[in-house]
């Protein structure tokens, strides 16, 4: 039976997806498989095998075992072989993209864009000499130097979400391996097939057995990955109810924690806008990837005037999006990736109507709405206010939500009192305007005319709020001070002179 992450869907009921530990395909023992379907024609293609506590257990102690020396390998070496990594993942985007859009649904141009998003992080993690250089003070007592160094953690995991299978674990261990560290992730048991050609891809370019694996699970994998006592540091990204979860029970267990959690991301269009561009930035940011973006865009607030024309504008783009097969020719939006979710969403869109709202494209009535696999028009709600669910909850589908205000101060109230802060965007062409809303907004990531504000490899990625539990956010340099601890030397050489005894607290002279 053929295991690897590339075999074609022969059989889905004995196709069986499992863990990659110290090297090599480890068949799960556990008896218990989740179910990963294909989305886009609604059928089971394989079964993912979940892990047990032993078997998070052995991907643990192969990260453990294969540190030490991992650790004491140089920077140089480490950087090179991040530099070959990097070759593999770019000579492989178009198969690994093929695996995205057959277990997530998202479209072939899509899922290119998300392996070269990724790429940037492989990139970033290359220049580990230079981001790992520490700081060094000469003299700075008579005939004492002080210098700071940076240190790897040890075994360190990653929790994914099913929307990014392959950007979100290399926002991680790219630089987590940089650092020295050694690696376990846990991908979504959803789409967990992109992990294991991750997996095979890290050994060819030379890592070390161990110091990546990959154990398949659902949440009693998480618990015991929380829980595992060699396991230093825990980066998580799902919903704001997982996340606050994770950050609180990893932080009892003394674990350093980054959690990402949801998003309601907003979209500020003022009176002096670009009608066209706003749209377009709109339909783009909210049905791009059928909504399953963190960093999309699920509520428009239009300032006055400006609603009438902008939601005609919405409208025309919207029902003019070809939805189908990911891999289908001019596909512009596949499916939603489990029955269970598209019924989550269609609950909401029914949940807006029934509170009040109205209902401009209902992507419910979309003709591909009756197609075997699970998907979902373009929906667009008007008259949304807070307090409807539509509004108050992260839908995470093709569904966006506008809010008429009547002005700018009336827009940033109502974006200040969500609870969350991940991401918010303003479309106006006036620059002071643009200036003070960057100055006020309580958001972690803004875009002036730019829709879905995703930072590029070298800052790091992370909101405010609820979308936010820890220090530090994700990738670039808030990464690299996550995986790695500080230690402070303070040295002195003997001198030839005669010495002597000083109880005295240590001053500087």
């Amino acid at each position: 039976m053929d295991n690897s992450p590339t075999a074609h869907m022969n059989d889905p009921t004995t196709r069986r997806i499992s863990h990659w530990i110290d090297g090599k395909i480890v068949d799960g023992q556990s008896a218990r498989e989740g179910t990963v379907w294909n989305p886009a024609i609604g059928s089971v293609q394989a079964h993912v095998a979940l892990a047990n506590e032993a078997e998070v257990d052995q991907a643990v102690a192969a990260a453990r075992e294969c540190f030490p020396s991992w650790r004491a390998t140089s920077l140089s070496r480490r950087s090179e072989l991040l530099f070959r990594l990097r070759e593999l993942i770019d000579a492989n985007r178009r198969t690994i993209a093929d695996l995205l859009t057959s277990e997530h649904g998202k479209t072939t141009p899509d899922a290119i864009g998300e392996v070269s998003r990724g790429l940037e992080n492989i990139e970033f993690a290359c220049g580990a000499p230079h981001l790992l250089k520490g700081g060094f003070t000469e003299q700075a007592s008579r005939g004492v130097d002080v210098y700071q160094i940076r240190q790897p953690l040890g075994v360190v995991a990653g929790i994914t979400p099913f929307n990014f299978p392959a950007m979100v674990p290399m926002w991680m261990f790219a630089n987590a391996l940089a650092c020295g560290n050694t690696f376990v992730l846990k991908p979504s048991e959803r789409d967990p097939s992109v992990s294991l050609l991750l997996a095979e891809l890290i050994q060819r370019a030379g890592f070390p057995d161990g110091a990546f694996n990959v154990v398949q699970g659902d949440r009693l994998a998480v618990d015991r990955i929380l829980e595992h006592p060699d396991v230093k540091a825990i980066s998580f990204v799902g919903s704001t109810p997982v996340a606050r979860s994770i950050y609180q029970k990893g932080t009892s267990f003394g674990k350093r924690v980054q959690a990402l959690g949801g998003a309601k991301n907003h979209m500020l269009v003022l009176a002096d806008a670009d009608i066209s561009m706003a749209a377009d930035a709109a339909v783009s940011a909210a049905y791009g990837s059928s909504g399953e973006r963190c960093m999309a865009i699920s509520v428009v607030m239009a300032v006055g005037s400006v609603a009438d024309s902008l939601i005609d504008a919405i409208r025309e783009r919207a029902a003019k999006i070809k939805i189908g097969p990911g891999d289908a020719e001019g596909s512009e939006m596949g499916p939603l990736i489990t029955p269970e979710h598209r019924d989550r969403v269609t609950a909401h869109v029914a949940d807006a109507v029934r509170e009040g709202a109205s209902l401009v494209l209902d992507g419910r009535l979309d003709p591909v709405s009756e197609e075997p696999g699970f998907f979902l028009g373009c929906t667009l709600i008007d008259r949304v206010t807070p307090g409807m669910r539509c509004y108050d909850e992260e839908i995470f589908g093709p569904v966006l939500c506008v809010v008429r205000v009547d002005s700018y101060d009336e827009a940033l109230r109502l974006i200040h009192a969500n609870p969350y802060g991940n991401g918010v965007a303003i479309f106006t062409r006036d620059g002071g305007v643009a200036r003070q809303f960057q100055f006020d907004v309580e958001v972690g990531m803004v875009g002036i005319n730019v829709p879905i504000p995703v930072p590029v490899a070298y800052y790091s990625f992370g909101g405010w709020k609820a979308s936010l539990f820890g220090d530090l956010h994700m990738y670039g340099p808030d990464g690299i001070q996550f995986y790695t601890r500080s230690k402070l030397v303070t040295s002195r050489w003997p001198d030839p002179g005669p010495g002597q005894v000083d109880l005295g607290f240590p001053q500087v002279r």
